[in-house]
């Protein structure tokens, strides 16, 4: 477009000032659709595109909860992801998918998930949107054939109609607005203002009693947990968002030594059962190489996602695979060093004390969110 050069430079200048006012207040000005969410004590605030946006949150909530979302109308992501058991599943140590089949991994539990960068133990996904998709998908979890047939599944059923057009300003059901639904609704799964919140951030002295206290020392020194497992000034996740070797993936996929599960034949019951025993009735377990599928890099190989470990306490079991069924499992497991990782110790035994070993698991409870815990089903 050409501008007449005779037009006095007051004109475009007021013109382009304005703009840019306008489009600064734009994108300055809070989404209307935004949650006001009240950030618990030890999480840090959610950037905008964390948000949870208030239209969408009840209609991911009831896509989550679905079953009719599976290809038999059998499984749901909730089914996976219990809320009375720390959105996660205590009862087996790998997930269960389609029509009983058994998974490689631990489902892992959702608190805080609006804050992860990746996704999944080998962090395949960066999009929580997106991520919805792979167990939509996937033959060992939801089974269904193609996006297009969980778009026109959800087209088909009666009470859905409207509910998209409501929280996406007339736009239907399509690919991006299932998993914006349902990524809106994980961002509310948020855990913080715990025991040990109230005392680092609250400065409540009396908030953790002095085994809890010399617990977080052992976690921030001895026990070098703190390296992985971060905590800020301001806030902490409990996690580093890296990825690292423990020795766990590579004995499992050499088969090394004999391994064995915690099976719960009634609440507060376990009988333990050696994995060679469960061969003749249990699937091959299929050879998990973690970040290494990912990144196609060798160090990656059989590395995983370090955990958050906010309300850790009830998110048994624990590791990728759910392979320590205790939080006394896990202390011992790094306390000794963890497993020889193609021949050669990645991690270095600890040398706790009987004392120390207690008092970090009870540090590790004192992360513990209350009203998560007074929901939890009573599984030990």
């Amino acid at each position: 477009m050409r501008i007449n050069r005779h037009l006095p430079l007051a004109v475009p200048i007021c013109i382009s000032f304005f703009s840019v006012l306008l489009v600064g207040y734009i994108f300055s000005k809070p989404a209307s659709s935004d949650i006001e969410i009240a950030i618990p004590l030890g999480l840090p605030p959610l950037e905008a595109h964390q948000r949870p946006v208030k239209r969408q949150v009840e209609l991911g909530r009831k896509l989550f909860f679905d079953r009719r979302l599976a290809f038999n109308n059998t499984n749901s992501c909730a089914m996976c992801h219990i809320e009375t058991q720390g959105l996660t599943s205590n009862q087996s140590a790998t997930a269960i998918g389609m029509e009983g089949r058994s998974l490689n991994r631990n489902a892992p539990a959702l608190y805080n998930v609006a804050y992860e960068k990746t996704l999944f133990h080998d962090g395949r996904e960066t999009d929580l949107a997106q991520q919805a998709w792979s167990p939509l998908l996937s033959s060992l979890e939801m089974a269904n054939p193609s996006i297009g047939s969980v778009v026109d599944r959800i087209r088909g059923l009666e009470d859905y109609k409207g509910l998209f057009e409501t929280a996406f300003d007339e736009r239907g059901v399509s690919m991006e607005t299932i998993g914006a639904a349902l990524a809106s609704y994980q961002r509310t799964l948020l855990a913080g203002n715990s025991r040990f919140d109230q005392w680092y951030y609250g400065k409540k002295a009396g908030a953790l009693s002095d085994d809890e206290k010399h617990g977080f020392e052992v976690f921030a020194g001895k026990g070098s947990c703190a390296t992985c497992h971060t905590i800020g000034e301001k806030s902490a996740l409990f996690t580093d968002g890296n990825f690292y070797v423990t020795g766990i993936g590579y004995h499992t996929a050499i088969g090394a030594g004999s391994r064995v599960s915690k099976v719960q034949l009634a609440p507060g019951e376990f009988v333990e059962i050696k994995h060679e025993d469960m061969e003749t009735y249990s699937a091959p377990r299929l050879n998990d190489i973690g970040r290494f599928a990912v990144t196609l890099d060798p160090k990656d190989r059989w590395s995983y996602k370090t955990p958050g470990l906010r309300n850790v306490e009830l998110t048994f079991p624990y590791m990728h695979d759910g392979s320590l069924s205790t939080l006394e499992d896990v202390v011992e497991f790094y306390d000794k060093g963890g497993y020889e990782h193609d021949g050669d110790r990645v991690l270095q035994p600890l040398g706790l004390t009987a004392k120390e070993k207690a008092d970090l698991v009870a540090f590790l409870k004192s992360l513990t969110t209350a009203e998560d815990k007074a929901k939890h089903s009573p599984y030990r």
